[in-house]
């Protein structure tokens, strides 16, 4: 392994990579200029739903998912035996609903393609829709039913990683202040000499062999590092939740404007509602209001509940909307891993694996071309 690796940042996929990078067999100091599973992370309503989010057809991102995907079950319970915790990960399948005629035939044509990939879906419609969601209003037409899909309670996962990481004996360093400096050597040192290094606000540095950049919308904080912008923004994404049984919401939903997903603490998360505003993670009225009106025309039972929790989480996107993953030019004593956006609870255990595979300078089981993390400075600069 790579004696000591410093991975800045404690998202979920910070301490993913950490964990992973653990149980191989390195020291591991993370990083975090907040608190642990803070942004992103902490406010996702944690679906790992590949098919209902790649609706159009097969790509390189969508293998990406569905890697991630397949390593998700063994990955819990081992996340799970080694913090003692509970993720919360219910296999509930997914309801992707149509309210018009015109919508089911692109819901046919996606069928085939995913289908041939593992969804197992099948269209459902009257009293075989009304069976799986009773509480559904009687205006959806028809829906795609995928029981490949489920769904983890992120705090928990956050917390249980947390944990896990401790017991591995990871050295987590929480409000850290921000990231005002970093370095990297041109070639990689296994002597616990310092081949990387990051300075924060308060002074503090740290210094290790290897840097994992898992730093999310704050990853632009290494361009002279890494040579090249990372190009990682924040886009605000808004939740509300309602108070209601888990068995009143039995599939996490999706429409066109909204999605809903019953959770065992008796709260039906409804998100997300997504705008740019730099890293402002204010709850607007407005965000929330378009939630509230979607839920009352999907979910007439729910309509004229107060929500009793609403929040904002900022989301790390990409121009293209997949994220940064590998080794950049240049730097070799760094990995990336960020720019999730949305996925980020779902990639978790792929991009920790494939973190894991690089540490180890072996070649993934994903091929990272599409994911390279320079990959908008070669576009600008004439590359390809």
């Amino acid at each position: 392994m790579s004696g000591h690796v410093l991975i800045a940042g404690g998202g979920i996929i910070g301490l993913s990579c950490a964990f992973e990078a653990a149980r191989r067999g390195s020291r591991v100091t993370v990083v975090e200029p907040n608190r642990f599973g803070g942004q992103a992370s902490g406010a996702a309503a944690g679906m790992l739903a590949p098919y209902s989010e790649n609706t159009e057809q097969p790509d390189v991102f969508f293998d990406l998912c569905r890697y991630s995907l397949d390593r998700y079950e063994q990955w819990v319970a081992d996340v799970e035996y080694a913090s003692g915790d509970q993720v919360e990960w219910m296999r509930t399948g997914s309801l992707n609903i149509a309210f018009h005629e015109a919508d089911v035939l692109p819901m046919q044509t996606r069928l085939i393609w995913q289908n041939a990939r593992g969804a197992r879906a099948e269209l459902v419609e009257g009293a075989a829709l009304r069976s799986l969601e009773p509480r559904l209003t009687e205006r959806a037409a028809a829906g795609l039913y995928c029981p490949a899909e489920s769904h983890v309670f992120a705090p928990k996962l956050v917390a249980a990683l947390y944990e896990a990481c401790l017991r591995l004996g990871v050295q987590l360093i929480e409000h850290a202040g921000a990231i005002v400096a970093a370095d990297s050597g041109t070639s990689s040192s296994l002597s616990g000499s310092g081949g990387v290094s990051i300075t924060t606000a308060s002074g503090a540095r740290y210094e290790a062999d290897r840097l994992v950049l898992c730093a999310g919308a704050w990853s632009g904080a290494y361009e002279q590092m890494l040579g090249f912008a990372p190009e990682v923004h924040p886009i605000r994404g808004q939740i509300c939740s309602f108070e209601a049984p888990v068995t009143d919401v039995r599939h996490m939903v999706f429409t066109s404007q909204a999605y809903w997903v019953g959770k065992q603490n008796g709260a039906i998360v409804c998100g997300a509602s997504e705008d740019v505003s730099g890293f402002d993670t204010t709850v607007t009225e407005r965000g929330i209001d378009r939630l509230i009106r979607a839920t009352d025309r999907t979910f007439p039972f729910l309509a004229g509940k107060p929500t009793i929790k609403r929040w904002a989480g900022l989301r790390p996107a990409t121009r293209d909307g997949r994220p940064l993953i590998g080794v950049p030019d240049g730097a070799p004593n760094v990995i990336v891993a960020a720019g999730h956006y949305r996925n980020g609870i779902l990639l978790s255990p792929g991009t920790a694996h494939i973190v894991g595979d690089l540490l180890d300078r072996k070649a993934p089981a994903v091929p990272l071309g599409e994911f390279r993390p320079d990959r908008f400075s070669r576009v600008a600069a004439g590359g390809f």
